[in-house]
């Protein structure tokens, strides 16, 4: 993914209402920055926001977390929100590495949506589902957790499917050509289905 860095866009990010500015310091308690005892889901690699601005705008009652680790693309989400703010929903500018920091116990649903494959095998552990990712989420997960992901690339869905699976997960559906009357496209994915480029999907939970 090539990405177009914007003029002081740490700083920008830094003014919008949306973005939780420290957020180790709500490990464990993130539920009061919603003021209410709602769920929380995220996202991780959210992007320019499209999906989960619809995700949020469609379940008022869930609280959405989006988190990207470029400040340049979070901008854009962040701009997005300002306009039409939504209360359940928030963003995090962090990496993924860093979420056991952030998160404890308080993760019901976690959102991967065409993530960055890393093909090549010796960059595999830098796979969002490879086994160093996996432990992370289990110290973020409430008891039950549920991982559902959305790719192109078939080399990082087989890689999801087996990890996923030594990990202890079940898997409730698995699609090779995923496209559902509810489904709530990113913007990769509104790119890839008008040049006739099959999603694979996966929805996965562990107890």
């Amino acid at each position: 993914m090539r990405i177009r860095n914007i003029k002081n866009a740490t700083q920008r990010i830094n003014k919008c209402e949306a973005l939780i500015k420290n957020p180790q310091n709500y490990c464990g308690k993130h539920q009061e920055l919603f003021k209410n005892n709602n769920e929380i889901q995220i996202e991780i690699g959210c992007g320019k926001g499209q999906f989960i601005y619809e995700k949020a705008l469609k379940n008022p009652n869930i609280n959405f977390i989006g988190i990207e680790k470029y400040d340049s693309i979070l901008l854009r989400a962040l701009e997005k929100v300002e306009e039409k703010p939504l209360p359940n929903l928030k963003f995090i500018l962090e990496d993924a590495k860093n979420l056991e920091t952030i998160f404890k116990n308080e993760i019901s649903c976690l959102y991967l949506n065409f993530s960055d494959p890393w093909p090549k095998k010796r960059h595999a552990k830098r796979r969002l589902t490879s086994p160093l990712f996996l432990n992370i989420y289990e110290k973020i997960f409430k008891q039950e957790k549920i991982i559902i992901q959305k790719t192109d690339n078939l080399t990082l869905f087989e890689s999801s499917l087996k990890d996923l699976n030594n990990f202890g997960y079940t898997f409730i559906d698995v699609s090779l050509d995923y496209n559902e009357d509810e489904n709530i496209e990113t913007e990769y994915e509104s790119k890839f289905r008008k040049e006739g480029i099959k999603i694979n999907y996966l929805k996965a939970t562990k107890k």
